[in-house]
C-alpha cells in the first residue's frame, strides 16, 4: 500500500507540474525596431520600455512572451494570419482593421513631428511640403492623410528612404532633404548619440499606443481580457505603466 500510494503521489505532481506548464501559454509578441520602445539589443535580445511592460502584463497573466523581431510589412501580415498574436503598437491601423482587437487602455502616445533645420522657414502644413525633399525611415507607415500628401503628384515632394534614424538624421545636416519625418522617441535617441542639438520642428500627429491582438489566433478576446485585467489591477495598486 505505501508503495502504491507513492505512486499516486508522484502521478499527482507529475499532473499539477504538467498544468501548470500548460497555464504558462507562450504567446508569440512580434514588433519591429523601434527604440526606445521595441528593438533588439547588442546581444541580441528583444529590449525596450514597451517589450518590458507586455512582458509584465503577460506574466501577472499567467502567460509567457516569446518576442520576435519583424520588418514592418512582415509584421503586419503575421497579425492578419494570426501567427503573430500581439503586438504593442500604433491604433487604429487601416489596414489591420477588422483583423485585430485592441486593448480597452493606453500604453502612452507618440508624436509624429517633421524635423528641420534652423535655416529652413517653419513650414505650413500641408502647402509647405510642395516641391521639397522629405526624408523618411524605411517600413514605418504614417497617418493615412500624411502619406496621401506623400505620394500626391501635384504636390511634387520628394522622398528619400534610409534605414536607421541616425543616418536620417545625417542626411538631414548633411542638405540631402529638406524635412525629416519621424516619431519623437527615436530621434531623441539618436540625437542624443550623435551629440547633436535639438531641432525645430511642427508636430504631425499624436498616435495612441495600445497592445494590439491577431483576431485569427486562438484565445484572442480572453487573451485581450486577461491583460485588460491585469492592467487595471496593476494601476489600481499605484503602478506607473504609462510609456513616455
Amino acid at each position: 500500500m505505501p508503495r502504491l500510494f507513492c505512486l499516486i503521489f508522484i502521478t499527482l505532481l507529475c499532473l499539477q507540474a504538467a498544468h501548470a506548464a500548460e497555464a504558462r501559454q507562450r504567446i508569440h509578441v512580434g514588433y519591429y525596431e523601434f527604440p526606445p520602445y521595441a528593438y533588439t539589443d547588442d546581444q541580441g535580445r528583444a529590449s525596450g520600455s514597451g517589450l518590458e511592460l507586455t512582458a509584465r502584463l503577460l506574466d501577472a497573466a499567467g502567460y509567457e512572451a516569446e518576442f520576435r523581431s519583424y520588418p514592418g510589412a512582415r509584421l503586419y501580415n503575421g497579425l492578419l494570419d494570426g501567427s503573430i498574436q500581439l503586438w504593442a503598437g500604433a491604433s487604429g491601423k487601416p489596414e489591420l482593421a477588422g483583423h485585430t482587437l485592441e486593448s480597452r487602455f493606453l500604453l502612452g502616445e507618440i508624436p509624429l513631428n517633421l524635423y528641420f533645420r534652423r535655416d529652413t522657414p517653419t513650414p505650413r502644413i500641408p502647402d509647405g511640403l510642395n516641391n521639397r525633399e522629405v526624408i523618411l525611415i524605411t517600413g514605418y507607415s504614417y497617418w493615412q492623410d500624411v502619406n496621401q500628401w506623400l505620394e500626391d503628384p501635384a504636390r511634387n515632394i520628394t522622398r528619400h528612404h534610409t534605414s536607421s534614424h541616425t543616418s536620417a538624421l545625417q542626411m538631414l545636416q548633411r542638405r540631402r532633404g529638406d524635412y525629416l519625418l519621424d516619431y519623437q522617441a527615436p530621434i531623441e535617441q539618436a540625437r542624443y548619440a550623435l551629440g547633436m542639438g535639438e531641432l525645430p520642428f511642427v508636430e504631425m500627429q499624436r498616435l495612441p499606443l495600445r497592445l494590439i491582438y491577431s483576431r485569427q489566433a486562438p484565445g484572442a478576446e480572453r487573451l485581450r481580457d486577461d491583460l485588460d485585467r491585469v492592467y487595471q489591477q496593476l494601476k489600481g495598486s499605484g503602478e506607473t505603466l504609462w510609456l513616455n
